[in-house]
């Protein structure tokens, strides 16, 4: 069983629609991801889509809402993680995470076609598990 830490998770019971909606927001996120012809915003929303993947699961097997405070993204990326036993999730998200902390923060960050299409079917990867997990 999954520990879920008070500061960044709270009981919540979420109904099977809500969740059907977070992660519909998910597979859209990543549709304009693999549409779009910039490699920047198919990089961010390939991202968006993640993490919005991962607020689904939380809510369908955790029943938790996350926290938006500092630090809830890797939190979000280490449960699904673990959840789907799937530690490239982790590895993965994680260096998403830091890419796109370095472009909002630190000057910006050059992500290159190939690099935004392997982004983009990962993450697609990972949508399907939370969909059968969610289920």
């Amino acid at each position: 069983m999954t520990h879920f830490e008070q500061e960044f998770f709270r009981p919540f019971k979420f109904s099977a629609g809500d969740i059907e909606q977070h992660l519909q927001n998910a597979f859209r996120d990543l549709e304009i991801a693999a549409k779009d012809p910039f490699p920047e915003v198919q990089f961010s929303y390939s991202f968006q889509a993640l993490i919005k993947a991962g607020i689904a699961l939380l809510a369908a097997v955790g029943n938790v809402k996350v926290r938006s405070i500092p630090g809830h993204h890797v939190k979000i990326l280490n449960k699904m993680s673990e959840i789907l036993s799937d530690p490239d999730i982790l590895a993965f998200g994680n260096s998403m995470r830091m890419k796109r902390n370095t472009d909002l923060y630190g000057g910006g960050t050059p992500i290159n076609e190939k690099e935004a299409k392997e982004y983009c079917q990962f993450v697609k990867g990972v949508l399907e598990k939370v969909k059968k997990a969610s289920a």
